[in-house]
């Protein structure tokens, strides 16, 4: 019996053990013993390091230490990444480095609430089929399904559209089974031109390997566009607010991030169709299966009525500051009031409140959402949103992250922003290679803060660099669960994905050092 993918990452099971997952023998060795030096390697190099006879405070040493094994326990995955945060904070209070009070605040941050209302509105989204209509109405264009490239790159358009609001995974996942369905049709073609020898093997294809390649890159890209589009950006972007007290509302994420996406959609289109040549250019068949597709949805239900008017009020909501802004600029009174009051995470929450609200059938009490489909949101990224907000706040708060950061600039040399912005795109992407995106910006921005502080120049470009870049990773089926999904189908070799990942991680971190601070400067940030 095929696997349902969708209904497996539905629930937002992103951190997943051993045995919830499927993989090769030799992939489970290296799992099982990543894992397993983790356990031992996080308490062995914390007690160490608080056993050294260093000259800085007591706050600070104990700080370091907890959080070197905290570091270790989130890129070996030892424990499940928001329970390696969670042992973090319990030792910070335990050790005495700071009152309990103090260190669980950040949990009250609004950008907490703005993570549970934008997962709660993606979660109705995917249980009506409100994202897959939409993605089936993107395919059903004129001419879009008699091209391969045209098929590939509208993927690519759907997959960064739903991935702006929905969870990059979900999306990946959503869209999997048509993409395979369409490659399907495209095999089955080629068969019938006589175009497939004998020994024909159709997971194979350089056509499905580039569609499924946009399917995982292209989420990731279009993540980018909105702060709730990746956990990493609502990271990345409450670290700045909580170092330098510089607020980013959405409209301006949007404005600063819409011509990044753009060209890195462009050069990831590029990549893929030179180095994944499709064998084919003209196709038939996929327009009558995208046609059967959407027949099959039926008419639009009030449920995904329902859906749509929650989430437009939300954007809509997320979005005016912005234009008040914009009138009225942000020194007038308006705006303080409209932007005091339509906070992010209230509106968030509000929204997603609509879903609880607006019924589908009034006569049984059926409303669009229901707790128990609420409650499968990724509480996970939430919880480590919070722990890595906590110990950024510790970094500012004992001096630790002034002391790194000098160190830091002292040692490397880093004194201008293009180096410290080139330091930190490098970092995020190593280390977003080897472990998940939302941990790579909970480690990676605290670090680059401090160093640019310490250099004497403003931190907000190498901070938005390294929190743009953890959301990179395309080299491996480990670097992110959109990864491991296409990598799953067993459609994308592995030497295909490095090759074609190792590509677009540099030309991406080359966009990145280019075209953010122009944007930034644009934007006025800063």
């Amino acid at each position: 019996m095929a696997v349902d993918v969708e209904k497996r990452l539905l629930g937002g099971a992103t951190y997943r053990s051993l045995g919830e997952q499927q993989l090769s023998p030799a992939e489970e060795r290296f799992e099982r013993g990543r894992r397993t030096v983790g356990l031992f390697l996080a308490p062995i190099v914390t007690i160490v390091f608080l056993a050294l006879p260093l000259s800085i405070p007591p706050s600070q040493q104990v700080l370091a230490g907890v959080l070197l094994g905290v570091i270790i326990l989130w890129v070996t995955e030892a424990v499940p990444i928001p329970v390696g945060g969670l042992i973090g904070v319990g030792l910070i209070v335990v050790f005495g480095v700071a009152e309990a009070a103090d260190v669980l605040a950040p949990f009250g941050s609004s950008t907490v609430f703005t993570f549970i209302g934008a997962f709660i509105l993606a979660q109705a989204m995917l249980k009506h089929g409100v994202a897959r209509r939409f993605a089936f109405r993107i395919l059903s264009l004129p001419g879009i399904g008699r091209s391969t490239v045209r098929v590939i790159v509208a993927f690519g358009v759907i997959t960064c559209l739903l991935s702006a609001f929905v969870s990059n995974t979900a999306t990946v996942a959503m869209l999997l089974p048509t993409a395979l369905g369409i490659l399907a049709v495209i095999a089955k073609m080629m068969q019938d031109r006589g175009l497939a020898g004998e020994g024909f093997d159709p997971t194979r294809l350089r056509v499905g390997a580039a569609l499924m390649l946009m399917l995982a890159y292209g989420a990731s890209v279009g993540g980018l566009l909105t702060p709730v589009g990746s956990p990493p950006n609502l990271i990345g972007r409450g670290l700045i607010e909580e170092a330098t007290g510089e607020k980013i509302s959405f409209a301006e994420w949007m404005a600063l991030a819409a011509p990044i996406c753009v060209c890195m959609f462009a050069v990831l289109a590029v990549i893929l169709l030179l180095l994944n040549r499709p064998e084919v250019r003209r196709i038939e068949g996929v327009e009558d299966y995208i046609a059967g597709e959407r027949a099959k949805l039926g008419k639009f239900s009030a449920a995904e009525r329902n859906t749509v008017i929650a989430f437009a009020v939300t954007v809509a909501l997320w979005i005016f500051p912005g234009i008040v802004a914009l009138v009225a600029g942000t020194d007038s009174k308006v705006y303080d009031v409209v932007s005091g009051r339509l906070n992010e995470g209230v509106v968030a929450v509000l929204g997603a409140s609509l879903l609880f609200l607006l019924p589908t059938s009034w006569r049984e009490r059926e409303f669009t959402l229901n707790w128990s489909d609420a409650q499968r949101i990724d509480w996970g990224t939430i919880v480590l949103f919070g722990t890595g907000i906590i110990f950024g706040s510790l970094l500012a708060d004992t001096g630790l992250a002034e002391r790194i950061g000098e160190s830091s600039a002292d040692a490397l040399g880093l004194s201008s922003t293009f180096a410290i912005t080139a330091f930190a795109v490098v970092l995020a992407i190593l280390v977003s290679e080897t472990t998940s995106n939302t941990a790579s910006a909970a480690v990676v921005v605290p670090i680059v803060i401090p160093i640019a502080v310490a250099a004497g120049i403003n931190p907000l470009v190498p901070a938005l660099a390294a929190t743009f870049a953890a959301s990179f990773g395309f080299m491996l089926p480990v670097s992110t669960p959109q990864n491991a999904v296409v990598y799953g189908s067993g459609v994308v070799p592995i030497t295909t994905m490095i090759r074609s990942g190792a590509s677009f991680d540099v030309l991406g971190a080359i966009l990145i050092l280019l075209v953010l601070p122009l944007m930034v400067a644009l934007v006025g940030l800063g």
